[in-house]
C-alpha cells in the first residue's frame, strides 16, 4: 500500500518518517511551503530527538517524499492519514476543527477509487462519525472512500519511540475492510508485540481524550497534595514516591511541580468537558474544571515563592530562568508553565534572563521582555533569584558551586524538583521547592 500523511506538523512529520522507516512508500503533504521545503531537506521544523536522522534515512531510501500538492497525494495514496491540528478555539473551551473540516472538504472530491482515510487528530467525540458521512457524500468513490479513526498517543520528546514502539494501537472502524487495512499498516508493530485494539469510531476518539484527561487529573492531584504538604510541613516528593509504589496508582505522572502544559493536555481536557456538556453529561466531568484550575494555580504559587525568595518584592531584582519548553526534550512553548512564570516575574519588575537548550529562541521571540542567555551560567549571572522551570537533565546535573559564583545571591526555586536539595544547600544556596518544607 502507498500511504499519505496530510499535515506535517508535529504529529504528521513524525508519523510520515516512521511509516517510511517501517518500509512503506510515503508521500506527506502540507499547504506550508516553507515547512515542506525544510522536511524535503531532512530538517524538522521543530525539536524532536531522532527525527532528523529518520527523515534523512527515509529521503535517501526514496520511500519518503514531501509535496504541497493535495491532488498528487490523493492519486498516490491507498491510505490517507489526517494529521492536521485541532487547537482550542480562541476564547472558547471547545476544539477548533476548521483545519480538519477544510482538509476533508479538499481531499474528498479528489478520491476517485477505493481508499481508507484514517484520522489521527484529537477530536471531540462524534466528530469522526460526522466526517465519515461527509467523506462518503463528497468523494466520487462514494462509500468506498471510507473513514477510520486511529488516535495518536505521542509524548513530545519521545514521539519517534512512541510511534515505532507504541504501548497500544487503537483502530476505530465501521467495517471489516477498514480493520484489515489498518492491521496491514501496523503489522510490523503488532508482530513485534504491540496490541491493536479495535473499537467503534466514538470509542477511538474517547480513548485519546480520556487518556489525556486521566493524566492531567493525576498531575493536578499531586500538585494539589503539594499545596497541602506545604501547609502541613510535609514533603510532596517523598509522598509521590510512596503513592507511586502502589501498583493501583503507579509513579508515572506523579511528579509535583509547575503542572502540565503543551499543545495537548490543556486544550484536550477543556474540549472533552465542553463536549460532555453538549451531550448533556457535563456534570460527570465537572471535576475537570478543578483539574484545570489546580494546574493554573501552580504557576501563581511559583511566582509567589520567587517573590518570597527575593525578599518580598521582585521590583528591580535580577532573575535567572532555566527552562522555557513546557517539558524537556522539546522546543514547544505552547501553554508552557515555564514561559508563563518567567513573563509574570518580569511583569512584577524583575529583569529576567532565560536559558533553555532548545526553546530559548522561541520564548524570547514570543516574549521580547525576556532576555536570552546562551548557557545556564550566563542566565545565572548577577541573579538575585534563580528559577528552574523545566527539568532538563542539564539543569539537574549543574554544579551549584559554579552557578553560585555567577549569581549575586544564592537563592534557587526548584519548581520541577530537578535538583538535589542537599547538594545545593551544602553549596550555600537557599533552596526552595513547591510542596517541600
Amino acid at each position: 500500500m502507498n500511504l499519505t500523511v496530510i499535515g506535517t506538523g508535529y504529529l504528521g512529520a513524525v508519523h510520515a518518517a516512521c511509516l517510511a522507516e517501517l518500509g512503506f512508500e510515503v508521500l506527506a503533504t502540507d499547504i506550508d511551503e516553507g515547512r515542506i521545503a525544510a522536511l524535503s531537506q531532512g530538517r524538522a521544523p521543530f525539536s524532536e530527538p531522532g527525527l532528523d536522522r529518520l527523515l534523512g534515512r527515509g529521503l535517501r531510501s526514496g520511500r519518503l517524499r514531501f509535496t504541497t500538492s493535495l491532488p498528487e497525494a490523493a492519486r498516490f495514496g491507498d491510505v490517507h492519514f489526517l494529521c492536521v491540528g485541532t487547537p482550542q478555539r480562541s476564547g472558547h473551551p471547545g476544539a477548533d476543527l476548521s483545519q480538519l473540516h477544510d482538509c476533508v472538504d479538499a481531499l474528498a472530491p479528489l478520491l476517485r477509487r477505493p481508499c481508507l482515510v484514517a484520522g489521527k487528530s484529537t477530536t471531540p467525540v462524534g466528530t469522526a462519525a460526522a466526517l465519515a458521512d461527509r467523506l462518503a457524500a463528497l468523494a466520487p468513490a462514494g462509500p468506498a472512500a471510507e473513514l477510520a479513526w486511529n488516535p495518536e498517543f505521542l509524548r513530545e520528546g519521545h514521539a519517534v519511540e512512541d510511534t515505532l514502539r507504541p504501548a497500544r494501537i487503537v483502530a476505530g472502524v465501521r467495517s471489516d475492510r477498514a480493520e484489515t487495512v489498518l492491521r496491514e499498516v501496523y503489522r510490523p508493530l503488532t508482530e513485534a508485540g504491540t496490541p491493536l485494539l479495535v473499537t467503534d469510531l466514538a470509542t477511538a476518539e474517547l480513548a485519546k481524550a480520556a487518556a489525556n484527561a486521566f493524566l492531567a487529573t493525576k498531575i493536578s492531584f499531586i500538585n494539589a497534595m503539594a499545596e497541602v504538604c506545604e501547609a502541613a510541613g510535609a514533603d510532596t516528593a517523598v509522598l509521590a514516591d510512596v503513592l507511586g509504589r502502589d501498583p493501583r496508582i503507579g509513579a508515572d505522572g506523579l511528579r509535583p511541580g509547575l503542572g502540565f502544559g503543551g499543545g495537548c493536555l490543556p486544550k484536550d481536557i477543556r474540549a472533552l468537558r465542553h463536549r460532555a456538556e453538549e451531550l448533556g453529561a457535563g456534570q460527570a466531568l465537572s471535576f475537570l474544571h478543578d483539574v484545570d484550575s489546580i494546574n493554573r494555580r501552580c504557576r501563581a504559587r511559583a511566582v509567589a515563592a520567587a517573590r518570597e525568595l527575593a525578599g518580598g518584592s521582585l521590583q528591580g531584582q535580577v532573575v535567572g530562568v532555566l527552562g522555557a519548553a513546557f517539558k524537556p526534550g522539546s522546543d514547544d512553548i505552547r501553554e508552557s508553565p515555564a514561559v508563563e512564570v518567567a513573563v509574570a516575574v518580569s511583569g512584577l519588575g524583575a529583569q529576567v534572563t532565560l536559558y533553555d537548550p532548545a526553546a530559548a529562541a522561541k520564548a524570547v521571540a514570543a516574549c521580547p521582555q525576556l532576555q536570552r542567555a546562551g548557557s545556564a551560567e550566563a542566565a545565572a549571572r548577577d541573579a538575585d533569584v534563580l528559577l528552574v522551570l523545566t527539568e532538563w537533565d542539564e539543569f539537574g546535573e549543574a554544579d551549584p558551586e559554579i552557578l553560585g559564583k555567577a549569581v549575586r545571591r544564592r537563592n534557587v526555586l526548584d519548581t520541577r524538583h530537578a535538583l538535589d536539595p542537599a547538594r545545593w544547600r551544602a553549596a550555600g544556596w537557599t533552596y526552595r521547592a513547591l510542596g517541600r518544607p
